[in-house]
C-alpha cells in the first residue's frame, strides 16, 4: 500500500497539528510505503514571506524528523524540487470542470479570510494537490476532515483520466485519523486550535515548560468539577481529556475512572506533567537537527532522488496516453 501526504511550511506547529497529522504519518510509515512532502508551492496560495520560506522548509523538515519520521522507511522531500508536480497539475486541469474547483469549501473559506489575496493558484490548489497524490500512484492519503473533499476530487479526476485516456492512476482514498482529528482551542473549546486565532489557546509543539503550564492552568473549563467526556455540555474538559488520552495512550474511559474524584486543578496539573514530559524530547531532538542543517538537506535530497524516479515514470505514462509522446 502506498500513502502520500504533504504539509505546508507555514510556521510553527502546535499539538493539534501533531495529533491530527504528524502522529499519523509516524505510525503509517511502519505499515505502508510512504511518500511525504513539504508542499512549498501550496504555501504560496495564501500570504507568505518569501525571505522566510527556505527557513520554514528547513524548520519543518527538522520538526518531522524530531517527531519520528524515518528517512529509511519513507520518501521525504520538497515539492517544488520535482517539476512533475506542476506538469501533471496542468494536464489534470484540462479535464477538470471549472465548477468543481469553485465548489471547493476551502477555496470559499480562504477567499473570505484573505479577500485581498484571491488568486488563480488558490482556485487551482485542488488540482495541484491531485497531482501530488496521483503522481505517486497513491492508494491512501492521510488527511484531516478539512482536506477530505480534495482527496475525493483527486479520486474523481483519476477515474475521469483513466476512462478517457486509459489506465494510469490509482483511485486514492482519504485516511482519516481515528482520534484527535480536531483538537480544540484551550480558550475557545468549540473552535479548532489555531495559533493565529488565539495564541493563548494553542500549545506549540516546542513551547517551553513554563508556557505549557500557564496555558493549561488558564484553559477554559466548564461548570462543576467532574472529569467527564461530554463535548456538548462540557467542551473544555472534554478537549483536555482528548489531549491527555492521545499523549498518554490511555482511553477516555480509563482517564474518567482515574480522575473520578480529582477535580479540575489536579487533572490540569497531571496534564501539565504529561505534556512537558512528552514534548521535551521533541524540543531536544529538533534543536539537534537544526544544528545539522547539511544533514537535513541531504535527507531531503536523497528523498528527492527517490521521488523523481517514480514521478518521471508516471509522467511518461500520462504523456503517452494523452498523445504528447
Amino acid at each position: 500500500m502506498r500513502a502520500f501526504s504533504g504539509i505546508r511550511p507555514t510556521g510553527e506547529l502546535h499539538i493539534g497539528n501533531y495529533l491530527g497529522a504528524i502522529k499519523q504519518w509516524i505510525e503509517l510509515q511502519e505499515r505502508a510505503e510512504c511518500v511525504f512532502c513539504i508542499v512549498d508551492l501550496h504555501a504560496m496560495t495564501t500570504p507568505y514571506k518569501p525571505e522566510r520560506l527556505q527557513k520554514n522548509i528547513l524548520e519543518l523538515a527538522a520538526t518531522y524528523l524530531a517527531a519520528g519520521l524515518n528517512p529509511e522507511k519513507c520518501i521525504f522531500f520538497v515539492q517544488s524540487q520535482i517539476k512533475e508536480h506542476t506538469e501533471l497539475a496542468w494536464l489534470l486541469g484540462t479535464i477538470t470542470p471549472l465548477g468543481e474547483l469553485q465548489r471547493m469549501t476551502q477555496f470559499k473559506e480562504k477567499s473570505k479570510k484573505h479577500p485581498e489575496y484571491v488568486n488563480a493558484g488558490l482556485l487551482n490548489y485542488p488540482l495541484l494537490m491531485a497531482a501530488d497524490i496521483l503522481l505517486y500512484k497513491t492508494e491512501v492519503v492521510p488527511v484531516g476532515m478539512d482536506q477530505k473533499q480534495h482527496v475525493e476530487l483527486a479520486r474523481e479526476i483519476a477515474r475521469r483520466f483513466n476512462k478517457k485516456f486509459g489506465q494510469v492512476f490509482q483511485e486514492p482514498k482519504a485516511l482519516l485519523p481515528k482520534n484527535g482529528e480536531k483538537i480544540m482551542s484551550l480558550q475557545k473549546p468549540k473552535k479548532k486550535m489555531s495559533k493565529t486565532d488565539d495564541p493563548r489557546g494553542c500549545i506549540g509543539l516546542f513551547d517551553e515548560p513554563e508556557e505549557i503550564k500557564k496555558k493549561i492552568m488558564t484553559a477554559v473549563t466548564d461548570r462543576g468539577e467532574i472529569i467527564k467526556y461530554d463535548p456538548q455540555k462540557k467542551p473544555g474538559i472534554s478537549n483536555l481529556l482528548t489531549i491527555y488520552s492521545l499523549f498518554s495512550r490511555k482511553s477516555i474511559k480509563e482517564l474518567e475512572r482515574k480522575f473520578k474524584n480529582s477535580g479540575y486543578e489536579k487533572f490540569k496539573k497531571s496534564s501539565i506533567e504529561l505534556l512537558i514530559g512528552s514534548l521535551g524530547s521533541f524540543r531536544r531532538k529538533r534543536k539537534e537537527f537544526l544544528t545539522r542543517e547539511v544533514y537535513v538537506k541531504e535527507i531531503l535530497e536523497q528523498g528527492r532522488k527517490k521521488a523523481q524516479i517514480i514521478a518521471e515514470s508516471t509522467m511518461a505514462e500520462a504523456y503517452k496516453k494523452m498523445g504528447l509522446s
